[in-house]
């Protein structure tokens, strides 16, 4: 067998017969499969022993060799090679066919290979290979030409008339006689003459020809192996068959066609023996072609091949297609050992880096490590009675148990996986019970809830295997998001209550405006209820030993609540006090509004000046500023503690708070009633403006909406004022614990506007709320909604998972794979705005970046940043205060590196807040960032205000529309030239807008009805919309070339995102645009090899125009391309990666011809041939490294402060 890490590519082609017979291990005869009586195969026969290796290991048909010691002995009886039994999985067989057949794929696929490489019509080959009309194979001396087809009476009065002057034929025999007489080299030069002088419809073809002859002259493919005269058997254990408990037999499909196809031959062979009148063997003939086609791809030609209850049979073409398919399948996608599955619930006194693992569940996974040690540790004999024991759980199985997974990590992981986040590495910790327990801050990221939600547990196997689940994946340390860089494991629900409700301060509170001598007594006087958690009290700053006080602070005293000195209690010495919920607490430290400065002042007096609404308390997007701030200073290890202990501070004060919802905290406020009122007078207002005939339907509707929507915003005012900062549901939705506004304002206020099931707004809105109840028209209308809502989710989560599949499939080859690529292009961004709001602002989008050229400061003139250099937070955030609004950046789109991408182009990796590794998968990274928020993204498209025709696509559909690059709904029409708009008139059917140039004038005609974006005497650049829409990306690029339309199709897909309140890096996006502008396409060939037409890779088009010029010939003209994701993926050079994406056999059968030569390099390649990934530790770099072991320190007893799981990390040194 192949070693499968030690080979370097693949090659496919098409097989010769010889080829054929040399892989097979016999002729199989007889279309038996298993005699019925003894249960063993029938010899010769689709099953045979002899052919295919015994059924039973080291054991031969007849029984007279049995047992190992006879390895390699062929019997003499029955002529069985004693051996193992999984030969049958790999050992093939041949049928020799009494008459040559074609092979469906090359002459019905499209194009049909055959007719192009002949210059025959897919028509009149079927006719041949099917027995309906002969073909001229040698016309002699005849008017006759070679090629003609002749009917049945035509043949027969040529016979006449001409005798055995010419050659005709039919069926597969003459289509391989002209297969076998084409002269590949004469045909190229002919087709490349005609090249030079064709045009049109004769030059498409010209061109479609040369590329298949082309393809059969380099490959080393002869076209007349598009004739099977010898068909391969598969081994028999890829089509069995097995006996059901009735005795019955079900068996695979293909033993069926196989089957007919044997039945077909041997008829054929012995009509042929007897001298059978033509007809019949033609008739026989085509049968044996029709069973052949069937077994290859059923279905292709004609009606498929039924089995009982007219199932149509599936043909090895079938084993390969979709998703039951052998790619996705069985290689793609296996099914793995030492896993089980199980409900989770919640573990909230877990470690950031534990689970809890059911205990029937850890004997079982790690069974064989608990044998291994039962013998070790002398408390079995031997792994039989080791294996015994576990088995029985004996009550010593235990503690082995607890020995084995200590410092052994499981990996856990929740389908849907949709991003690398779902499948984290946690230390196992023994559970009771059933469940899984998982920590709650790992559910954001798992997007996990606990009402039965289910989880896998996979144990990794080998040492590396654990190391790379500790050191990469241990869930405490991936606090980021890969998608944007900021924490993913923020706090939710219970925890942020319990913060902020500790955080709040309170007006008047029981003892406040008392001063104590440090924070402990202060907690001591709370705990005996002296003074109130959200009571105002004062100490001396010095007593808090924070040193992230300035000087002056030190000497003052703190206004602050006990409530948020138990909460700054987690955090390091050197971390700003939080005093107030602000920005600028965080950055520039406690604000001196909070100390008292000047000895002797009157407190009560101070306290009572600080408004309480200044100070805001802790909400769940400020706990997310505060761990990000902790990532920056500290690092993962002291982040994760960090986060422990706000997780359990959270629930402890949440709980304590005894916060609860009941009825009486929905308050409806009192002026409900005028706001209505006041809504209904407007609406009548308008209303008899319509019947006066004032305004149009159109407006009537557009007006009453309006006023509508006005009157739910000003409940929701009123309603938000009237609140009490202490109710229970507004402390919930203002902390970002759960719910938000629009619930209050449904709970107390109004229902508002709902759609009708078509989408569009009904006029009436809902009065009511739920706290007074809907009346029986109101619920009515409500079901519309709510029904419009699962049908939607359903719908965006089968279109945003296929999204994701196609971005992995286009990019999955983009790794990082060199430090620097020296590109000399740099990509010029500044802010992203749509219309006057700004979408995404220059701050983000050079952040993590490396600078292409130095930054100047725009006074001073000194430099702010130099070449090359990363640009961090602190430097982006200079930049931006400097007033600087454009700047030149690195990025993946004019990188150079081929199969991949540089390190500084890229910049940082967002997971780990650090420069980006060579081995890194950015591709994957970028697919799964971009597809994991599809699922938030909404289906709708707008309908504007009634405007006929004008519907923007928004959403999922949008981001679809910009990666397949497909003519958007609702087109805009650009101009192609700079200049000033000449002048806007109305034509006959459309209205015409005139752009004058320097050189040319342009009209361009657009619809009535549409949007006009310019003004007659405003100055356009080519690329700009002349109307209201979405531009065609290949206009784009024809017109403003490649910087424009990679900077147009950024921009609209993070305008999709960034609306729906998803934050997506460019660097993600710009991976695609990257991998869908990598192809150019050839216009004219020049002296190069490269076909006219065809997509050819950027970095070979340049090689090969290198050699020309060098070589001093004519070099190739090509234009920059823009493919959608699905036609870049079909494109790609890996044709397994294609071929296990879509479109298997056309991918497959285009392969085959061209020889094709897979090199093995993007991940899907890898996997399906069962080599590691060349990525991350499987990159050759990294696999030649060699262990040097050190002695360990001793981990440290855990505590709170001190968890001993870092220990022993950084313990082995590496050495190359």
């Amino acid at each position: 067998m192949l070693d499968v890490n030690n080979f370097e590519f693949m090659k496919i082609g098409l097989a010769s017969p010889e080829k054929i017979r040399s892989w097979s291990h016999g002729e199989v005869k007889k279309p038996e499969t298993i005699n019925y009586r003894t249960l063993k195969p029938e010899k010769e026969g689709l099953f045979c022993e002899k052919i295919f290796g015994p059924t039973r290991d080291w054991e031969c048909h007849c029984g007279k060799y049995k047992r190992v010691r006879y390895k390699g002995v062929v019997c003499d009886r029955c002529g069985v090679e004693v051996t193992r039994a999984k030969v049958r999985r790999e050992r093939m067989g041949h049928i020799e066919l009494a008459a040559p057949v074609s092979h469906i794929w090359y002459f019905k696929g499209i194009p049909s290979r055959m007719g192009l490489v002949l210059d025959m019509s897919p028509r009149a080959l079927e006719e041949v290979i099917y027995f309906a009309s002969y073909v001229v194979t040698d016309p002699g001396d005849t008017p006759l030409e070679k090629k003609q087809l002749l009917s049945e009476k035509e043949y027969r009065s040529y016979r006449e008339k001409y005798g055995y002057a010419f050659e005709a034929g039919m069926g597969a025999e003459a289509i391989k006689k002209l297969l076998q007489e084409i002269d590949l080299d004469k045909e190229a030069e002919q087709l490349k003459e005609e090249l030079r002088t064709a045009q049109g419809q004769r030059r498409n073809r010209a061109i479609k020809r040369l590329e298949v002859v082309e393809a059969f002259r380099q490959s080393g493919n002869r076209p007349e192996w598009m004739i099977l005269d010898v068909l391969p058997v598969i081994p028999p254990e890829l089509r069995p068959m097995v006996q059901l408990d009735g005795g019955r037999f079900a068996t695979s499909d293909l033993n069926d066609l196989y089957r007919r196809v044997i039945n077909r031959n041997n008829r054929l062979k012995r009509l042929l023996d007897l001298g059978a009148p033509d007809i019949i063997v033609q008739n026989e003939k085509r049968m044996l072609q029709e069973a052949v086609d069937a077994l290859i791809d059923n279905g292709r030609r004609g009606r498929p091949v039924t089995g009982p209850g007219n199932r149509p049979l599936k043909s090895l073409s079938h084993m390969l297609k979709g998703k039951q398919g052998r790619f996705r399948q069985n290689l793609l996608g296996k099914r793995v050992d030492y896993s089980g599955r199980s409900v989770i619930v919640v573990g909230p006194e877990l470690k950031m880096y534990q689970c809890g693992l059911p205990k029937e569940m850890a004997l079982e996974l790690f069974k064989p490590f608990v044998m291994k040690e039962l013998v070790s540790q002398g408390l079995a004999h031997n792994i039989k009675s080791a294996k015994r024991k576990v088995e029985r759980v004996s009550p010593e199985v235990w503690d082995v148990l607890e020995d084995v997974i200590r410092e052994h990590p499981v990996l856990l992981n929740r389908a849907p996986t949709l991003h690398r986040l779902g499948i984290q590495a946690f230390e196992p910790v023994l559970v009771e019970g059933r469940a899984i327990k998982l920590h709650p801050l790992v559910c954001t990221a798992y997007n996990a809830d606990f009402d039965g939600d289910q989880m896998a547990v996979h144990v990794p196997l080998s040492a590396e295997a654990q190391a790379e689940a500790r050191i990469l994946m241990l869930a405490a340390h991936n606090i980021l998001n890969p998608k944007d860089g900021k924490p993913v494991v923020t706090p939710t629900q219970d925890m942020v209550l319990g913060s902020y409700y500790l955080t709040i301060e309170k007006e008047g509170g029981k003892g406040e405006g008392r001063i104590f001598a440090d924070p402990n007594e202060a907690i001591a006087a709370y705990e005996r209820g002296i003074v109130g958690l959200h009571s105002r009290i004062a100490l001396p700053a010095a007593s808090l030993n924070k040193t992230s006080f300035t000087a002056a602070q030190q000497d003052a005293l703190l206004i602050t609540t006990v409530g948020k000195l138990i909460f700054n209690e987690i955090f390091p010495a050197d971390f700003p006090y939080i005093n107030t919920g602000s920005k600028e607490n965080l950055l520039k430290g406690t604000p001196d509004r909070y100390f008292i400065f000047e000895k002797g002042a009157d407190l009560p007096a101070r306290i009572r000046d600080l408004n309480v609404a200044d100070s805001q308390a802790v909400v769940k997007g400020y706990l997310g500023s505060i761990i990000a701030d902790c990532f920056r200073r500290y690092g993962t290890t002291e982040t994760a503690v960090i986060l422990d202990r706000i997780k359990k501070l959270g629930f402890h004060y949440s709980t304590k708070a005894g916060i609860t919802i009941s009825v009486a905290d929905i308050t409806v406020p009192k002026e409900k009633e005028e706001i209505l009122a006041e809504a209904e007078k407007n609406v009548q207002v308008v209303q008899n403006q319509y019947r006066r005939g004032l305004i149009t339907e159109d407006e009537r509707y557009g007006r009453v909406i309006s006023i509508w929507g006005r009157a739910k915003d000003d409940l929701t005012d009123v309603l938000m004022r009237s609140l009490d900062r202490f109710n229970p549901i507004y402390m919930m939705a203002n902390s970002g614990a759960r719910g938000n506004v629009s619930q209050i304002t449904q709970l107390a206020g109004m229902r508002g506007l709902m759609a009708n099931p078509s989408g569009r707004i009904i006029e009436l809105p809902i009065k009511s709320n739920f706290r007074e109840g809907l009346t029986v028209l109101e619920y009515f209308i409500s079901t519309h909604g709510a029904r419009k809502g699962l049908a939607d989710t359903a719908l965006r989560t089968a279109d945003s998972g296929y999204l994701t599949r196609r971005l992995v499939d286009v990019a999955q080859d983009v790794i990082v794979r060199e430090e620097d690529c020296g590109t000399d292009k740099g990509f010029e961004v500044d802010e992203i705005r749509d219309g006057r709001e700004v979408i995404e602002d220059l701050f983000d989008r050079i952040n993590g970046r490396v600078a292409f050229q130095n930054v100047h400061h725009p006074e001073t003139g000194e430099i702010i940043v130099h070449r090359n250099e990363l640009l961090d937070e602190d430097k982006a955030r200079a930049i931006v205060e400097a007033g600087i609004r454009k700047v030149v950046i690195r990025t993946v789109l004019t990188c150079r590196t081929k199969h991949g991408v540089c390190v500084r182009c890229y910049g940082r990796n967002l997971a780990t807040g650090k420069m980006v590794e060579i081995g890194e998968a950015v591709g994957i990274i970028a697919a799964q960032s971009i597809g994991e928020p599809g699922t938030q993204l909404t289906m709708r498209t707008f309908h504007t205000g009634g405007v006929a025709g004008d519907d923007i696509t928004q959403g999922l559909p949008r981001v679809q529309e910009l990666f397949e690059a497909r003519n958007p709904r609702g087109q805009a029409v650009i101009t192609e030239i700079d200049g000033t708009v000449a002048d806007i008139r109305d034509g006959k059917d459309k209205r015409e807008i005139e752009i004058a140039g320097e050189k040319e004038t342009k009209v361009y005609a657009v619809p009535y009805g549409s949007r006009i974006r310019v003004t007659v005497g405003q100055t356009v650049e080519a690329g700009d919309e002349l109307i209201e829409g979405s531009v065609d990306p290949k206009d784009m690029l024809r017109v403003k070339g490649l910087k424009g339309v990679q900077n147009y199709l950024l921009r609209e897909v993070q305008r999709v995102y960034r609306l729906q309140g998803v934050d997506i890096n460019d660097k993600h996006v710009e991976v695609m645009i990257r991998q869908m502008l990598r192809k150019v396409r050839i216009v004219d060939s020049g002296d190069t090899d490269l076909l006219p037409g065809t997509y050819v890779d950027l970095r070979d088009y340049e090689e090969a125009n290198r050699q020309a010029f060098a070589s001093g010939l004519e070099p190739a003209i090509a234009r920059p391309a823009l493919l959608g994701i699905t036609k870049a993926s079909l494109e790609t050079d890996s044709f397994l990666s294609a071929a296990s994406f879509q479109e298997t056999t056309r991918v497959l059968t285009d392969a085959a011809i061209k020889g094709k030569v897979d090199r093995l390099l993007g991940l899907k390649e890898n996997v399906i041939i069962g080599k590691l990934v060349p990525a991350g530790t499987g990159m050759a770099r990294y696999r030649g490294l060699t262990l040097e072991e050190e002695a360990l320190p001793e981990p440290a007893v855990e505590d709170e402060e001190n968890p001993g799981w870092e220990e022993g990390v950084e313990a082995e040194t590496v050495t190359e």
